[in-house]
């Protein structure tokens, strides 16, 4: 089982309120995130993920995001075994009830 801290939507709706020190990476597909975005987060899709890992901060706290929270898991367990803090967000984007972007 995977160890990654689950955080559900309301508790990251207040640390984003807070201003607390975090990076909300959403990796649903393109025509997912047309749909809206939790605003201020880096869109980067799950297959991308590897290519990515080089523009990513390892000192950085990275919340991961998708629709229902399989994706964004997947996502979580391939950043943490390459040393990145990352926690995932319960329930995805349906769950979600705060501000989005489109």
């Amino acid at each position: 089982m995977d160890n990654i801290k689950e955080i559900q939507p309301e508790e990251l709706e207040n640390r984003l309120n807070n201003g607390d020190d975090l990076t909300v990476i959403d990796v649903r597909e393109d025509e997912e995130v047309e749909q809206g975005m939790i605003e201020g987060a880096k869109h980067i899709p799950l297959g991308e993920i590897p290519e990515s890992v080089s523009s990513l901060d390892k000192a950085d706290n990275y919340v991961l995001v998708c629709r229902s929270g399989r994706r964004s898991m997947n996502a979580a367990n391939y950043l943490k075994e390459h040393g990145f803090k990352v926690e995932n967000m319960a329930g995805g984007m349906l769950e979600w009830k705060g501000k989005v972007t489109r």
